[in-house]
Parts: C-alpha cells; sequence; structure tokens
C-alpha cells in the first residue's frame, strides 16, 4: 500500500508567478519506480476547458521531477518542464484560450494520479497571473481612442509601446500587460468592435492610430523620442502603415503579417490603401473539413495590386519581422520576403527576420495553449492556422525573449 497522505506535489519556487515564467513541478512521498499520471487543466474567460497529460515514472527516491524526467506518454514525450502548459489542448474543438480580465490570475490545476488505480494522489493550483504588485491599468478613453493603458512600477520614465492584436480580436490584454512586467508602459489599443468601435468598419482610419501615439507619447511616464508597436496578423498591416506614414515610430515588431492592406480600405488624409484582394481559387479544404487559407492572397506587388501596398520604405524605425513557416493564415514568410526586399531595394537595412519552422500562425507570450484552428472573422468559418504545439511553445519562448531585447535595444534612448 502507498501512504497517500505521504504524496506532495509541489509547484516550485511558488504557486503562484507571472502567466509567462516557468514552474518547477514535482511529485515527492511516491513508491520507487512507481508510474503516475500528471494532468493539467484550465478554464478559460469564455468557460471553454483545457487539458494536459503524461506519464511518468518514479526515481528510486520516489520523485517525480518535470524538468529531469521524461514523459513516457500523453499530451507529449521526452523531458519537457512546462510540458503541462504549453501542451494544453481544448476540450471544445478550434478553441482559442481567450483570457479577457488580466486583473485576476489563471489557475491551472494539476493533478497526481496513480498509474494502476487512476485515483488522486495530491494536486496543487498554480495562479498565473499577468500584472506585478504596483502596476497600474488605466482605461483609455481620449479622443477617439479606446484601450487599456499599463504602466509598470517604479521611477520611470519608461520605454512606450503600442500593442495591436487581430482582426477581430475587440481588445486583448494579457501581452500588453506581460510586457509592461518588463519596464515598458503599454497601450493596449482597440480599433474594432470594442466599446463604441464599430464591429466591421467600412474604413480603417489611420489618424486614429495617429492620436493613439500621440496620446502615448505626451504619457508623463514615457521616455522619447520614439516609441514602439508591437502587431500579430492584420495588425502588422497596420503597423507598418502607421511605420511607414507616422513620425515619432523607432521600432516595429510584426508577428506573421502581411505586407499589403487587408480586408478593409485603409485610409490616411487624401491617402487610401485598398484591401489586397483574395484569390479565391487557391483556397483549400483539409481533410478534417477546415478551410486552409494559407495561399488565398495574392502577390502585392503585381501591378493589379499596387493600390493595396504599403510604402514600408517611407519607414525610418526598426523592424523586427517574426516568421512561422507552418503559417496557414497566411503566408506570412513570402509577405516578409517581400517587405524586407522593398526595404533592401531602397537602401535600407534597418530590419531583421526570424523564422520558426513548424510553428503556426498565433505566436504569443510563453505557456499558452496553441491553437491550431479556430474560427477566423474575416473568413466567416473555421480554418486552419498550423503549427506543431511543441515547435510552436518554443518558438513564442524565443520570441518574447527577442521582442523584449529588440525594444530595449532601440527605444532605450537618452533624454525625454
Amino acid at each position: 500500500m502507498m501512504a497517500y497522505s505521504q504524496i506532495r506535489l509541489r509547484i516550485l519556487p511558488s504557486v503562484r508567478c507571472l502567466f509567462d515564467k516557468m514552474v518547477q513541478v514535482k511529485v515527492e512521498g511516491l513508491a520507487p519506480h512507481k508510474q503516475v499520471e500528471l494532468r493539467s487543466k484550465l478554464v478559460d474567460d469564455r468557460g471553454v476547458i483545457f487539458k494536459a497529460s503524461a506519464l511518468y515514472k518514479a526515481d528510486e527516491t520516489g520523485q517525480v521531477d518535470v524538468c529531469r524526467a521524461p514523459s513516457l506518454g500523453g499530451s507529449y514525450t521526452g523531458v519537457e518542464p512546462m510540458g503541462l502548459f504549453w501542451a494544453m489542448a481544448p476540450e471544445t474543438l478550434h478553441s482559442k484560450f481567450l483570457k479577457k480580465n488580466v486583473l485576476s490570475p489563471i489557475g491551472v490545476e494539476i493533478e497526481a494520479l496513480s498509474g494502476e488505480t487512476g485515483e488522486v494522489l495530491a494536486s496543487e493550483t498554480n495562479e498565473r497571473g499577468y500584472m506585478t504588485e504596483g502596476m497600474k491599468r488605466v482605461p483609455v478613453q481620449e479622443g477617439r481612442i479606446r484601450g487599456v493603458l499599463f504602466v509598470p512600477p517604479g521611477k520611470g520614465p519608461f520605454p512606450g509601446i503600442v500593442d495591436m492584436y487581430t482582426f477581430g480580436g475587440r481588445l486583448s490584454e494579457p501581452r500588453a500587460s506581460l510586457l509592461a512586467n518588463k519596464g515598458f508602459v503599454v497601450l493596449a489599443l482597440a480599433y474594432m468592435g470594442y466599446e463604441d468601435l464599430p464591429n466591421y468598419p467600412k474604413k480603417l482610419d489611420l489618424e486614429y492610430f495617429e492620436e493613439a501615439v500621440t496620446y502615448l507619447r505626451n504619457q508623463p511616464e514615457v521616455k522619447g523620442p520614439g516609441i514602439g508597436i508591437i502587431s500579430i496578423s492584420h495588425s502588422g498591416g497596420l503597423a507598418l502603415s502607421m511605420s511607414s506614414f507616422l513620425s515619432g515610430i523607432s521600432a516595429t515588431v510584426c508577428i506573421n503579417s502581411c505586407s499589403a492592406n487587408t480586408v478593409i480600405p485603409l485610409h490616411y488624409r487624401d491617402t487610401v490603401l485598398a484591401p489586397l484582394r483574395p484569390a479565391l481559387k487557391n483556397i483549400k479544404t483539409t481533410d478534417a473539413g477546415l478551410v486552409d487559407i494559407r495561399d488565398a492572397l495574392s502577390d502585392p506587388s503585381l501591378e493589379k495590386n499596387r493600390a493595396s501596398l504599403i510604402p514600408i520604405e517611407r519607414a525610418s524605425c526598426q523592424f523586427l519581422f517574426a516568421v512561422s513557416e507552418d503559417d496557414h493564415n497566411w503566408n506570412s514568410g513570402f509577405f516578409a520576403q517581400h517587405a524586407t526586399a522593398t526595404l533592401r531595394n531602397h537602401g535600407k537595412e534597418n530590419f531583421q527576420v526570424v523564422t520558426y519552422p513548424k510553428a503556426g500562425h498565433f505566436l504569443e507570450v510563453p505557456n499558452m495553449p496553441h491553437c491550431p484552428s479556430g474560427f477566423h472573422p474575416a473568413v466567416g468559418t473555421e480554418v486552419v492556422f498550423g503549427g506543431e504545439p511543441r515547435a510552436h511553445a518554443e518558438a513564442q519562448l524565443d520570441l518574447w525573449e527577442r521582442v523584449q531585447e529588440f525594444f530595449k535595444s532601440h527605444l532605450d534612448n537618452k533624454g525625454t
């Protein structure tokens, strides 16, 4: 008989941490060499349950340390210290992990079960938060702009960043809040479908984004002279447009973006960028019945598509392009090559590109459950987003460090 009261599941260094941090999961007090199943579970803000499981064997001292011991089966195999987190998959198909309220942590329940009987031997909850103590979260309703400003604790001023999310993404705060923990003032900016902003605007007005840049630069906690932008997917085109037409931007991160304007016409003063037209014949359906739109957009450099091209050669900021090679939302590698070729042809070397084989479209913060498929608001149905969970998790970890390094090196200017 196993003395269950002696068995402990420990989450180190603490049961509470920030969402992007690693933890060490250990089980102690097991019988030597006994099999134990570890299970993880969380419930997101939509009520969707995400789960993972892995099978381990205790060592001769009756311990399982997931940082050292390999998983022998389940949601992943091998030594994966954070496998119980990144390998979590939704019980409801095609669901993307949603966290609306960053004021409260997300709880990840971890249980150890007997490999023989399935009985729960021990459990613990890891509380993964978004805001460090003393951080300010300020809702923004300033003129036309809508969003939330995150100000880190401590003595500023700090570099400023505008964080923009995906098409139909309303307002997303997790990345902005976690970035603010690193010593940046971050404005999570909504641009449609939030508060009084229209759900499906007939056009996007770049002057709205200009107001946001001006607002952020004028905050007393923000160090100048220029600010940064971080974007993903549809907002990448907006970030490129802002960088090309607006002043005061020093560093722009585009994650799996397009080098042309897409979906909605973009207006700036007398200039209109039409949306790049899709080539419907290139849309495929997977064996699972999902729509694959990877090749749906045609080459923006073709004569007929010139009206959609963003004049990125006008930009004076530094660019970081992040590309997932298994992105099925669109061919982000092709568009990054197109953007950098344009810059190079104009004698500019103000960019770096990082590519991730086997990663999918939604490259987000570390330890975020992978989203291989989901509803696409511009398409109106479920599409494939691509990616292999382990490679995707590694890409998120690598990119998160690169983003911080990129902003620190290009925004940490002397003087204000």
